[in-house]
């Protein structure tokens, strides 16, 4: 069985995972970059970066993964429900390069893209969703995207394998959380704690085995 897997979510010391509010301009609302700049210094997002702890973790996003299942704010800002022009942040070759699972309660036809992506728009629960995205992977792994309340979802259903999470040292204060809801997440998962120069903390949790 593939596996589900949560890569590189960067949230705040108080637990949130963007500011807000979301917009074109600002797609992470008040909090800006300031999640993300322990990625953009390393070979994973530039090939000029570092190759320390940050960029080790920062590889595993893409290591056989064969579909994507995101959030609607995660593909477009407010209204893009609204605009039939509307592609996505990422220009025409986005960075997925597999089946891609759009969440929403206004699904359009599947967008082709360059590169392998194909984004396919689904109003369908987290395990439904799943099942989709898991025939499409053809036995590889299937990444849970983002953002937050989707990771939550995922979470909370049980259905999350592997979480890789990022505590960046700054407090937000508002925004969307991603602990919320998730109560005594640490009982069924093992959880390791690397600290990096960066600054930030990698968190992995991986789900225990059940007997």
């Amino acid at each position: 069985m593939s596996l589900t897997r949560v890569h590189n979510l960067s949230i705040s010391l108080d637990g949130f995972a963007t500011g807000e509010p979301q917009s074109l301009e600002a797609p992470f609302g008040h909090a800006g970059e300031r999640l993300h700049g322990w990625m953009f210094g390393t070979r994973f997002w530039d090939a000029g970066g570092s190759a320390g702890v940050d960029d080790a973790f920062a590889q595993r996003h893409s290591q056989g993964i064969g579909a994507e299942i995101m959030g609607s704010h995660k593909f477009g800002p407010p209204g893009w429900h609204d605009d039939p022009e509307w592609r996505g942040w990422w220009g025409p070759n986005p960075p997925f390069h597999t089946p891609t699972y759009v969440l929403t309660h206004r699904p359009r036809p599947p967008l082709e893209m360059a590169g392998g992506t194909t984004f396919h728009f689904l109003d369908a629960t987290p395990a439904e969703a799943l099942a989709v995205a898991r025939e499409a992977a053809g036995g590889q792994d299937v990444r849970i995207g983002g953002g937050a309340t989707i990771v939550r979802d995922f979470v909370a259903a049980g259905l999350v394998d592997l979480m890789h999470l990022v505590q960046v040292p700054i407090v937000l204060g508002r925004g969307v959380r991603i602990w919320d809801g998730l109560e005594a997440l640490e009982d069924g998962y093992d959880i390791e704690a690397v600290s990096a120069p960066s600054g930030v903390t990698h968190l992995t949790f991986t789900r225990r085995a059940t007997a």
